[in-house]
């Protein structure tokens, strides 16, 4: 018999994540026998570039690509991330100094959390938000400060009402996930203003930033938003590499230094192989990008059918790739997503979990084909739904 030990108190803080044991349930369902149609997840269904696949399989084949790597990535990514900043976002980066690759841009919130925070710390998280935020901040022992963002103020921080004693990073993801919002360059000046003013470490999350979005916008373009904030970026959504983990993040160089003190513990850099693939992705041409959208952009009308079939109402002009839309009649969201799960086989994911201000909605994912889509708009339309308790 395993014996039992008792875990750290920090793991107390935080539960098993919803997509972990959902997922759990549905496989157990599949394995009942049941056909469940999932627009849950939001993992890239479509491939990378074939020169990525290409240039992975070419240095994977080199005998000498094997070994350890540099903590701070080699040289051909960060110069490739400094030039992709430069031309998508006319941001220029310090390719030596400025830009740390990353295993993901998960990884570096945890990085950049465990970085700064101590034991009491606050931190701004916003509501409705990337779990991960949260969760990240419980476990370096600091304290989670929500801030709402209401769909009447189109999800944007209400900056007058932020509490700010005591409070040591603000996190911001715009285009924001999951409700799609993007901020203007207006908006983003106005939130470097307040970090400046209140001495707040600002720290977006920025991997939609090219997706279902006409204008995409880099927190650093912001005049003098280096001197207080941070961006990270990945290729896990803009360019399908969501399982290569391949991310960064940008800043001041102080910034970069202090963050590296605490990824060199962490890891050992990664395969070479992937970073240098990576550098091949970054430097793909409109085309890609032009590609991409024309595919999301016919399932985003796919999905607004079924929201409309579900009653869900949708907001205009979101980015990214999701739909988020307000369930009707006020039922909470969990209980309508199980409801469509049991009686429809259809998974979609409930607002809840990204914060108490997401309980009304539900969010679609646009990972998955037109045929797809299709199939989830035939069965619910294929007999009566009750939309009502």
């Amino acid at each position: 018999m395993a014996y039992n030990f008792e875990l750290a108190e920090r793991l107390g803080s935080v539960s098993e994540y919803y997509f972990s044991r959902k997922l759990r349930e549905i496989d157990e369902m599949r394995r009942a026998g049941a056909d469940i149609l999932s627009l849950g997840i939001g993992s890239p269904d479509m491939p990378p570039h074939p020169s990525v696949m290409e240039r992975l399989a070419e240095e994977s084949a080199k005998p000498t690509a094997h070994g350890y790597q540099s903590y701070r990535g080699v040289a051909e990514l960060r110069n490739a991330f400094s030039k992709w900043y430069n031309d998508r976002f006319g941001v220029e980066l310090n390719p030596d100094s400025e830009i740390l690759p990353l295993i993901g841009s998960k990884e570096g919130v945890m990085h950049t959390v465990m970085t700064y925070i101590s034991k009491g710390d606050k931190v701004l998280v916003p509501n409705p938000g990337y779990p991960t935020y949260a969760s990240a901040v419980r476990l370096a022992e600091g304290e989670v400060v929500y801030y709402a963002l209401k769909e009447s103020n189109g999800y944007m921080p209400e900056l007058d009402a932020m509490p700010t004693e005591g409070v040591k990073i603000m996190i911001i993801n715009y285009p924001h996930m999951p409700t799609g919002a993007v901020a203007s360059r207006e908006d983003l000046e106005k939130i470097v203003d307040w970090c400046r003013k209140h001495h707040i470490l600002l720290v977006n999350d920025n991997p939609y930033c090219f997706l279902r979005n006409e204008n995409p916008l880099s927190l650093l373009s912001i005049a003098g938003a280096k001197d207080v904030a941070i961006e990270l970026n990945s290729l896990s959504k803009s360019h399908n590499m969501a399982g290569w983990r391949i991310g960064m993040v940008g800043g001041a160089k102080e910034r970069i230094d202090e963050i590296l003190r605490f990824k060199s513990n962490m890891d050992s850099g990664m395969f070479l192989p992937l970073q240098l693939a990576a550098a091949t992705a970054l430097g793909l041409g409109d085309e890609w990008y032009a590609k991409q959208n024309a595919a999301y952009r016919a399932r985003e009308a796919k999905g607004l059918e079924i929201m409309k079939a579900l009653g869900v109402e949708c907001r205009a002009n979101q980015a990214g790739l999701f739909l988020w839309g307000k369930i009707p009649n006020g039922e909470n969201c969990y209980d309508f997503c199980d409801r469509l799960l049991y009686e429809k086989h259809i998974f979609l994911t409930p607002g809840g979990i990204f914060g108490s201000e997401g309980e009304k909605y539900v969010r679609i994912s646009l990972c998955a084909s037109e045929e797809m889509l299709q199939r989830v708009l035939c069965r619910i339309q294929s007999r009566e739904f009750k939309m009502e308790n």
